[in-house]
């Protein structure tokens, strides 16, 4: 039924599905073409459970959504869903499958095969003769609505910029609480489309309807749309919204030729000319980047430039690509490298740096800090010296050397240089000595060591089950399997991948979540048509075979094609696509470039997704890294532009605001912010990966990894920097199945190669889980990570009394009287309970490696414990033995409101022992781990 009782509809009311399954409403749509339509359907759920609807076109085959609670009935949100339309009359329908009925529905909008998206303009922005912007009556979009005077000859003029020549539909938003009715004539650049069109009574002045204007004709560039009172006042005008009906401009304009230096470079600038770009229907403007940073946009009638505030002596790579007015992107121009001119002589090294001291240390770690050195031009960077030997550099005067030994002495010094390489004195020498380790949860980079060398730009990584990383190439398109011992095997190549002289080529890989039984890989990759996802099957001959593309329609170009592959704790199969130079893409719900992708392995799109196609999250420039923390929850790294790269968390529908905002900067109202933000200078975040909770994120053109810590917050804290200047730039960052991390260098601009290396970095967990938090951690693996064979019944061949693993636990706010760990495996939503531990003094926040046998554990403070089994097995822990197949465990730390939990004894059953530690529990977290061991 059709009611009004919820405020902040459209029209006059929306419909109420009566609370069965089988109540539809069903929608007559016309479309200017065939083909696919995006359907967008806004909504109100008050309930807190979900109202799913089957919606279908002309009866075919429905699409399923999920339309879940909006907080309120009068909170309206948008469902959007892809299905194919014929040309002219339509039948849509939408159908309630639940018992309790479908949701509040307001209205259907559709995008037709070829059709433009509609644009909204606000009265408020328009010129305005003989009105007032006012907002005394609730109910309007954007900031106010115009009140017109009560005289003939008042107007509104909205400027509307189209993109080509086309038809229009117009729709004057309005309300009008007084008796009667009201005109308005309507003109399109001074032709009358409207005359006396009538805006009848709305009863209230709260209450807003739309007008039509069926027919008018747009130029191509800039219109003026003006609505005129004809006979005294007029309604209350809200906005103007205009929908072109004509098929949409899809023609991209032809590639600037003869790109090349126009004029001499100087110290800081280079000045540019190309050859003129064609279109079907005008360029608007042409796009210079440097290596995939947007240095600068000129219009369509200017064919030269000159970009300013560049470094002295260096060479840029330089592109330009036309733009029309609807988005379309060209494909680059050739490709010059020009350098700026060396800066003038300067023999005046810096001063030397001093105060040099170490403000903290850990097991494989030292910070240093020191006070700035001075020069007569400017401080370029910092030296820093460990043992005599350089060690890295970095940007300002403070660093943190890892990668080095527990319990050892290092001896640090460091200098100054300059732009023209002039090196300052030393500043004095310090000794520091490295921390001891212990079982703990923070990742801190010990040793560093070459895995494999000979590599070209490795992009992807990933691990099978046996531990061994399987690699990409992007530029050779090989796939490599490598083992930590440091055996290469070359698996084969993928299919159609081909490069883009840029960013573009075989990009990410990730193994699935069920390879223990089905051996597939999956792959990002470019194409003669675009990126695409597609999957293979790694036989056991170390060969791969049955390429099958799983998602196609995401456009590439020579940068911003993204690449990352991950898979969810959910089973999705998650994705990050740049926005292939085409900002426009990253605000279009239809458009898979500039998004967070999703879908099942099978390449079908979820049924959660929110715009019911494969985009998870929106507004994103050229996402790269993407990995999941503890809670389950997708963090992303992301290249700026020429301001800030940023790390996101990402959420279910998300807009992250490019190319409105990049990071912090621009206009970032009413978008996600970003979690970090560096200058792009000293980022370029490419690679991310998650530790116990702890993020790292690999860099290209910062040429350092970074770590944050996720805090109880959900902010990125206590960031330290690693390896700055130490090995070139860097791409991939992943974490084994040890705990251990993968490093790719990625020396691609160097036009060589075959010149790029995999290294391993042993990492220490020390120090205890970060801050105190009530967060439970283990040395021996990270958060969702493999749990080694060695507590698995693979480790020795048989199922149970197996050594336990390492856990170490912060007591956090609990104020715990006591703690107990339950260890459970949880494949397919299950609970079956390997192993359990109570009775753990409050001032005991580690459990060490190898527990012994018996129900009270030897040299644990009396602490209890039991395991599955009878007889000897139930004395000590009892590790994974999923016999082959991959299954999640979990490892439950429970805060206790006693010291002893009470009425448990050597009989009791896993079962009352999990129930008597849950109800004396105030507090409990887990640390997740998997394993396919069998005996």
């Amino acid at each position: 039924m059709t009611e009004s009782n919820h405020a902040g509809f459209s029209g006059s009311g929306f419909v109420n599905y009566t609370n069965v399954a089988g109540g539809y409403v069903e929608f007559t749509v016309n479309a200017p073409a065939a083909g696919p339509a995006t359907l967008a359907l806004r909504f109100a759920n008050g309930t807190t459970g979900d109202r799913p609807l089957n919606i279908s076109a002309n009866g075919g085959s429905p699409s399923n959504l999920v339309f879940a609670p909006t907080g309120a009935w009068t909170t309206w949100s948008t469902m959007t869903t892809t299905l194919t339309l014929r040309a002219g009359a339509n039948t849509v329908r939408a159908t309630a499958t639940a018992a309790e009925g479908g949701p509040n529905l307001d209205f259907l909008d559709v995008t037709a095969s070829d059709g433009q998206a509609a644009t909204d303009h606000e009265a408020e922005d328009a010129a305005i003769s003989q009105g007032a912007v006012e907002s005394n009556h609730t109910g309007y979009s954007g900031r106010g609505f115009v009140n017109f005077q009560a005289v003939t000859g008042s107007s509104v003029e909205f400027t509307v910029d189209s993109p080509q020549a086309t038809n229009a539909k117009l729709d004057l938003r309005y309300a009008l609480g007084a008796a009667g009715s009201r005109a308005l004539d309507v003109s399109v650049n001074g032709q009358t489309v409207a005359d006396d069109l009538s805006f009848p009574s709305t009863a209230a002045w709260t209450t807003w309807l739309s007008v039509p204007v069926p027919q008018a004709t747009l130029q191509a560039g800039i219109n003026k749309i003006r609505a005129t009172t004809s006979s005294g006042d007029g309604p209350n005008l809200d906005k103007l919204t205009v929908t072109p009906t004509g098929p949409a401009d899809g023609v991209r304009p032809t590639a600037p030729g003869n790109l090349r230096k126009d004029g001499e470079p100087t110290v800081s600038t280079v000045s540019l000319a190309w050859a003129a770009a064609t279109d079907n229907v005008r360029v608007v403007a042409y796009d210079i980047y440097q290596h995939g940073q947007h240095m600068k946009a000129v219009d369509g009638n200017t064919l030269a430039a000159t970009v300013t505030g560049l470094e002295p002596e260096t060479s840029y790579d330089w592109t330009v690509f036309a733009r029309d007015a609807a988005g379309n992107v060209s494909e680059a121009s050739n490709a010059v490298t020009i350098a700026t001119l060396p800066a003038p002589p300067d023999t005046e090294p810096p001063t030397a740096p001093g105060g040099l001291r170490s403000p903290g240390r850990t097991a494989t770690s030292v910070d240093l800090v020191w006070t700035a050195a001075t020069d007569n031009v400017r401080v370029t960077g910092y030296e820093v010296f460990r043992d005599g030997a350089l060690a890295e550099t970095s940007d300002g005067p403070a660093t943190t050397v890892a990668g080095l030994r527990a319990n050892t002495p290092y001896a640090f010094k460091v200098r100054a240089y300059d732009l023209k390489g002039n090196r300052s004195a030393f500043s004095p020498e310090i000794t520091v000595t490295t921390g001891g380790s212990q079982p703990g949860g923070v990742p801190d980079p010990g040793p560093v060591s070459t895995l494999a060398s000979g590599v070209d730009v490795a992009w992807g990584l990933t691990f099978l089950p046996d531990g061994s990383g399987v690699y990409t190439e992007r530029n050779t398109f090989n796939v490599v399997r490598l083992t930590k011992s440091g055996q290469k095997t070359v698996l084969g190549k993928v299919p159609d991948s081909q490069t883009t002289g840029g960013e573009g080529g075989l990009m990410g890989v990730e193994a699935g979540p069920d390879f223990a039984t089905d051996r597939y890989l999956y792959f990002l990759h470019t194409s003669s048509e675009g990126n695409r996802i597609a999957r293979m099957k790694l036989e056991t001959n170390n060969t791969l075979s049955g390429y099958t593309v799983l998602l196609r329609g995401m456009d590439k170009s020579r940068f911003h094609n993204g690449g990352r592959l991950r898979f969810g704790p959910d089973g999705k199969l998650y994705a990050s696509m740049g926005d292939a130079q085409g900002p426009s893409k990253a605000q279009d719900r239809n458009s898979l470039n500039g998004k967070i992708l999703r879908i099942n392995p099978d390449g079908s799109i979820p049924s959660d997704n929110p715009f019911g196609n494969a985009v998870w999250s929106m507004g994103h420039r050229n996402p790269q890294g993407i990995d999941f923390d503890s809670r389950g929850r997708l963090w992303q790294a992301e290249f700026g532009d020429g301001t800030m790269d940023e790390v996101n968390l990402i959420q279910r529908g998300g807009n992250y605001g490019w190319p409105s905002c990049e990071g912090t900067n621009g206009s970032c109202s009413g978008y996600l912010a970003p979690k970090k933000t560096w200058p792009t200078s000293a980022g370029s975040p490419s690679g991310l990966t998650i530790i116990n909770d702890h993020v790292f994120v690999a860099t290209t053109r910062g040429e350092r990894v970074y770590r944050m810590r996720i805090d109880t917050s959900s902010n990125l804290v206590e960031q330290k920097t690693y390896f700055q200047g130490t090995y070139d730039r860097l791409r991939t960052v992943e974490v084994d199945h040890d705990g251990d991390i993968w490093l790719t260098t990625s020396t691609d601009k160097d036009g060589t190669s075959g010149n790029d290396r995999i290294l391993l970095i042993d990492i220490v967990y020390s120090g205890g889980p970060p801050g105190n938090e009530f967060v439970l951690s283990s040395g021996a693996f990270g958060d969702n990570g493999t749990i080694p064979a060695r507590f698995t019944c693979a480790g020795d061949g048989g199922a149970g009394q197996d050594p336990s693993p390492p856990l170490s636990w912060g007591a956090g706010n609990t104020g715990a009287r006591g703690y107990a760990v339950v260890f459970a495996d949880v494949a397919n939503n299950g609970n079956k309970l390997h192993w359990a531990i109570w009775d753990i003094p409050a001032a005991r926040l580690t459990l060490p490696e190898g527990l012994g046998a018996g129900f009270t554990v030897p040299g644990q403070d009396g602490a209890k414990q039991k395991a599955m089994g009878s007889g000897a097995n139930a004395q000590k822990y009892f590790g994974p033995c999923p016999g082959g197949s991959t299954h999640p465990y979990t490892f439950t730390l429970y805060a206790l409101n006693t010291a002893t939990v009470p009425g448990l004894g050597s009989g009791s059953s896993m079962a009352q022992i999990e129930t008597a530690i849950k109800a004396a529990a105030t507090a409990a977290v887990r640390l997740r781990g998997n394993s396919n061991a069998r005996a």
